[in-house]
């Protein structure tokens, strides 16, 4: 057994931080014995300064963007930076592309990252993920504007999942977005998310997603046109009406799979409403320096809190970040929304994450029984607060 203690400890058992705090846990595999107050914190031998909290839970990311760090132009909006990635996406060869994956899963494991959900359109980051300690659910993104290609490329994904699968990995489909599906594809791809227990769906990341769906219209709109590609139909109802009427195309509601809804920067109070009858394990992805990098804008954290919606936090891809860094991306909330206290946004960054995967029972939280991994975030404010210099490593 080995203990370790830090100024702050964040079981997460609660969200109010033991100050001066230990654990004491399994160093062969990380199981939690113990944690409490440290009785005499100078007569500890493995003090430190900083927070002591479980390992993250990194919601949304696209490993497989990672060769493509520092390519994209900064605030293109949606439709400049699609243009972006077809643009650059096969800018580097095979081989160059799996070593950057590699070297980013690496350094993610060792900034304290324990589970991933992360978005593939192919088979490049498969072996990385096998051989990595962390545990990740592969979502195997689908893409198809055109109404009869559904069939050609559900097919095609599925050879994917199956080799997915050989390796390891927990995998399935899941649909991308409303505006690079036709309504068919949408439904076919939420019905093998559904029938997995696990949906990944960005949503609303945008002003102009929404001009598209309820005007016809706006630059996201203009950009499909452009290409020759089909584009949903207009509703006249924020887009989020539009993935539900899908969804209930594949099966009836109320959902009780786990879905994450990815971005929504623009939901009002009527879609959380609306997602929340109808989806009983919905989780709501937040990606802020992504939205800040493409469209610089933030989601309505504030109200999404005050409706209780389960929130998550995502690094999202180094195409649309300058790093996948899971205390950089607390520190931009806690910066940006008043009176975000430490502990929630850690409970969004752990706790929630691991719930989303169904790993709540081994991650997300010190307590006795669990492996969540034990994370030393330093450099913090003398009341407890992230900073621009905050750092995390890992311990075990």
């Amino acid at each position: 057994m080995k203990r370790i203690a830090a100024e702050y400890l964040y079981t997460l058992d609660r969200q109010e931080p033991i100050v001066n705090g230990f654990v004491e846990y399994d160093e062969k595999d990380g199981t939690v014995f113990a944690s409490g107050e440290c009785e005499d914190p100078s007569a500890e031998e493995d003090f430190h300064a900083g927070m002591l909290v479980p390992g993250f839970v990194d919601a949304h990311c696209h490993i497989e963007l990672s060769h493509l760090q520092g390519k994209f132009a900064r605030g293109t909006g949606m439709a400049g930076f699609i243009d972006q990635i077809n643009a650059l996406r096969d800018s580097s060869d095979r081989e160059s592309r799996m070593a950057c994956i590699g070297k980013w899963m690496d350094r993610l494991w060792k900034q304290g990252v324990s589970a991933m959900a992360d978005i593939s359109n192919g088979d490049e980051s498969f072996q990385s993920k096998a051989s990595s300690p962390m545990y990740t659910r592969t979502f195997l993104e689908v893409f198809g504007s055109e109404p009869q290609d559904c069939a050609s490329v559900m097919d095609s994904v599925r050879s994917l999942q199956k080799k997915a699968l050989e390796y390891g990995l927990d995998a399935a489909p899941t649909p991308h977005a409303c505006y690079t599906m036709s309504p068919e594809l949408l439904t076919a791809a939420s019905a093998d998310a559904l029938a997995s227990g696990f949906l990944s769906y960005h949503s609303q990341e945008s002003m102009e997603e929404e001009q598209m769906v309820m005007s016809g219209s706006g630059a996201l709109y203009e950009n499909r046109k452009r290409l020759g590609m089909s584009t949903p139909p207009v509703t006249g109802r924020p887009s989020v009406y539009y993935f539900l009427d899908r969804l209930e195309k594949a099966r009836p509601a109320p959902f009780y799979e786990h879905i994450l809804l990815v971005h929504e920067v623009c939901m009002t109070e009527d879609v959380a409403d609306a997602v929340q009858e109808v989806m009983k394990n919905a989780y709501v992805a937040l990606c802020p320096l992504s939205n800040i990098f493409i469209h610089d804008a933030l989601p309505p954290v504030d109200m999404m809190r005050r409706k209780g919606l389960r929130l998550t936090v995502g690094t999202d891809s180094l195409s649309s970040n300058g790093t996948l860094d899971m205390v950089k991306e607390m520190y931009c909330l806690q910066s940006s929304f008043h009176g975000l206290e430490t502990g929630e946004i850690l409970t969004w960054a752990c706790l929630n994450g691991a719930s989303f995967l169904g790993k709540g029972d081994i991650l997300g939280s010190i307590v006795p029984g669990k492996r969540p991994g034990l994370v030393l975030i330093e450099n913090v404010s003398a009341d407890g607060l992230l900073t621009p210099d905050s750092v995390s490593r890992r311990i075990i």
